[in-house]
């Protein structure tokens, strides 16, 4: 009998301690794939708390000779060797510390090993994520020390604990396979099982993990919404507020769950911020509002430029020479540091500051007349100054002074557009949108973006503008009825901002909305000086003057009410006319478009603006965060859907279509 066979009858089945030094890796292990970084943190974690749990199963060493080498290659528990290892590189235990083995020698190495990695099954998540409740429960383990103990993050812990707390009945139904751990993920957003199962039973055929999200917070509020953010979360948390947090996915600060409360923070801080403003500027009254009141129907005011005082002129001078310094030393410099970034900020607030002092009002206007103190739709504080109400107006025997000035974004009452005519006929508008249907409150949205990129580039165009009132006074004269113009010469005004949420505070609504009270400025303050100060406007300022009033009557809003197409075909030749190019007032943003469309609409974008292949790898992706990955592919590539688009002229149109006809015939002949 052989040596070999000697040392297989007496060692087979023998529990021995070998130092660790002494044990090797299998060649006739059957896993051939590492394990992984984590995995072996995993193990090492484990064995510091409890120990090695699993005796390894080992074999002696040969030489070539058949000769005992005095080391043993490890055929079952080759994972738990590195973990050792690991903690010897991390002094935790010497190279000799001894570990527990079997020897086998009287079954197949390679045959054992697979075994061990086959023959087992893993325990249902649902009876890990209890284990770990109990832990935490009856032992009173925190996420931080289980994770310790097991090698895991402390977020991984959370969210396995969170697990735990579904109600009894979703985890039974997980149990039997009838929720998915995606759907459970889901429900596990809020710990109030009444809730879940009310959620629960509620769900249709759409079990998706994000309706189950959607449908637990549909009575909270995101914490990126505007109120939030203006009241903060601290503000909130420390008035009694709770907070929502999703343990699973990027839920960007949570959901607030008590309305009402924060509701009453917004409140009370908009209100303190309206009685700062009338102490310290002196207005008659101001009014606090969560929006602005559109529908106000009073008279407006604006401040006229004066000059600066010495020392205040001295200041900004000073300042902008500082910023000039700071850039210059700075230019070559790939990161700013924090201290020059917050001076740079400093120095930008104060030039602000000084440069406000250029615009004052009439200490009159300001004795009588009022602010609005609203939320803007980013959650920063918006002032709206220089109202006048009826009772405080002065009396008809004065001078009555300029406030009827056009007003973006104010409430002028409604237009006189026919709104019965053109009833039951066909355009190319209506035939677009039955073959590529969007919400009617989207197209308000997108067809009132539309027409502030109308008002701003044809406010340009003083030429233009005289061909469009041209164009609207004739339409009305020898065309009965027929309500094709889209220039209202009255003037007629529309309010934005009630057909797309938050328009004003876009850069395209704040460049409006400077250029007119630019405007309003430099009238008279009595209006019986209006004619002589037009009369002296040189021709550039006079037509500029004209441009813009007459642009703020453009009126391209489609309603689904309205039945106007002639005057919506009209829009599109006035785009035509000042080369609209929308992409330069709206890009698509998952709030402004794509969060408001469905998935196949997103891939849509995608694949026009971007390419197939773009489209295709966002493709299996949740709708929220498909909306911000095509937002982020489409951003500099100045996308537009349909209704933005601005059509071509017609001599285009037809040398497009002459050149397809020639191609045809090419083809043809060739044939």
């Amino acid at each position: 009998m052989s040596a070999k066979s000697v040392e297989t009858i007496v060692e087979s089945g023998t529990e021995l301690f070998i130092p660790l030094n002494k044990l090797k890796k299998s060649p006739r292990n059957a896993r051939k794939t590492p394990h992984s970084e984590a995995a072996i943190e995993a193990l090492a974690a484990s064995i510091a708390a409890k120990g090695i749990l699993q005796n390894l199963v080992v074999e002696p060493e040969f030489d070539a000779e058949g000769a005992r080498t005095g080391f043993y290659v490890v055929t079952i528990g080759e994972g738990r060797r590195l973990a050792q290892l690991l903690r010897v590189r991390r002094k935790e235990i010497k190279k000799t510390e001894p570990i527990r083995c079997i020897v086998d020698t009287a079954n197949d190495a390679h045959e054992i090993s697979l075994d061990e990695n086959v023959t087992r099954e893993n325990m249902h998540p649902a009876d890990q994520f209890e284990a770990f409740k109990k832990l935490a429960d009856e032992r009173g383990f925190g996420a931080e020390e289980i994770a310790a103990r097991f090698g895991l993050t402390a977020q991984v812990v959370r969210q396995r604990l969170r697990l735990a707390a579904i109600s009894l009945r979703l985890m039974q139904v997980y149990r039997e396979g009838d929720l998915t751990l995606e759907q459970l993920m889901a429900f596990a957003l809020t710990e109030d099982h009444a809730r879940q199962e009310a959620v629960f039973d509620r769900l249709s055929y759409s079990r998706d993990a994000s309706t189950i999200r959607r449908l637990l917070t549909e009575t909270h509020v995101p914490a990126t919404d505007r109120r939030a953010r203006f009241v903060g979360i601290e503000a909130y948390t420390e008035a009694g507020g709770t907070v929502l947090r999703d343990l699973f996915t990027e839920d960007r600060g949570g959901y607030l769950e008590d309305v009402a409360l924060l509701d009453l923070l917004v409140t009370a801080r908009l209100g303190r911020e309206a009685d700062r403003l009338r102490v310290t500027e002196g207005w008659k009254w101001t009014e606090a509002h969560l929006d602005f009141p559109h529908a106000h129907g009073l008279r407006r005011v604006y401040p006229h430029e004066v000059e600066l005082r010495a020392e205040d002129r001295a200041a900004l001078e000073a300042a902008r020479n500082q910023i000039d310094q700071l850039s210059e030393w700075h230019q070559t410099t790939d990161e700013i540091p924090d201290h020059v970034d917050v001076r740079f900020c400093e120095l930008e607030a104060e030039i602000d500051r000084l440069e406000a002092k250029r615009h004052i009002y009439d200490p009159d206007d300001v004795a009588r007349g009022g602010a609005f103190v609203v939320l803007g739709h980013d959650g920063d504080l918006r002032i709206e100054r220089g109202f006048i109400r009826p009772e405080d107006e002065k009396p008809r025997s004065q001078p009555e002074q300029v406030g009827d000035a056009p007003e973006l974004l104010e409430a002028e009452g409604g237009g006189g557009e026919a709104a019965e005519d053109g009833e039951g006929e066909e355009s190319g508008t209506d035939e677009e949108d039955e073959d590529c249907p969007l919400s009617d409150l989207l197209v308000r949205d997108l067809t009132a973006y539309r027409t502030l990129g109308l008002r701003l580039n044809l406010s340009e165009q003083p030429e233009t503008a005289i061909i469009a009132v041209t164009h609207a006074l004739a339409a009305q004269i020898f065309y009965i009825g027929a309500n094709a113009h889209v220039v209202g010469v009255q003037p007629v005004k529309i309010d934005l901002a009630s057909h797309a949420n938050g328009i004003e505070d876009t850069p395209a609504g704040r460049a409006w909305a400077d250029r007119h009270a630019s405007w309003a400025r430099q009238m008279p303050r009595d209006v019986a000086g209006l004619w002589s100060f037009v009369a002296a406007l040189d021709h550039d300022s006079s037509m500029a003057l004209f441009a813009h009033c007459v642009a703020l009557t453009v009126n391209a809003v489609k309603l689904p009410w309205e039945r106007r197409p002639r005057a919506l075909a009209t829009a599109d030749r006035l785009a035509e006319a000042v080369e609209l190019n929308m992409s330069g007032y709206w890009r698509p943003t998952a709030r402004s478009y794509l969060g408001r469309i469905t998935k196949a609409r997103i891939l849509d974008a995608v694949r026009d603006g971007v390419s197939t292949e773009a489209a295709e790898r966002i493709a299996a992706m949740k709708k929220r965060d498909m909306a911000e990955a095509a937002e982020q592919l489409l951003t500099a590539t100045g996308w537009l859907p349909a209704l933005l688009r601005t059509p071509k002229p017609d001599h285009e149109r037809a040398g497009e279509t002459a050149n397809e006809q020639s191609a045809t015939t090419y083809r043809v002949a060739a044939e």
